[in-house]
C-alpha cells in the first residue's frame, strides 16, 4: 500500500516537473513569436504609411516603387 502511494507520488511529482518545463519553454517560445509578430506588424504599418505618403505627394515615385516590387523593369 505504501509502495503504491509512494510510486504514485513520484509519478505525480515527475509529471508536475515535466509540465512546468514544457509550458515554461512553450511560454517563452510563444512570447518570442508574439513579439516578432508585433514587430512585423509595426514594420508593415510604417512601410504602408510611407507608401501612402508617396502616393499622395509623389505619384510617379510611388509608381516606380510599385513596379520595382512587382518586378516590372523600366
Amino acid at each position: 500500500m505504501i509502495r503504491t502511494v509512494a510510486s504514485l507520488a513520484l509519478i505525480v511529482v515527475a509529471a508536475w516537473i515535466a509540465i512546468r518545463i514544457v509550458f515554461g519553454f512553450a511560454g517563452g517560445l510563444l512570447a518570442l513569436l508574439l513579439s516578432l509578430a508585433f514587430f512585423a506588424l509595426k514594420v508593415l504599418l510604417v512601410a504602408g504609411l510611407v507608401y501612402w505618403l508617396l502616393t499622395v505627394f509623389s505619384p510617379d515615385t510611388a509608381k516606380k516603387v510599385r513596379d520595382t516590387f512587382r518586378g516590372e523593369s523600366l
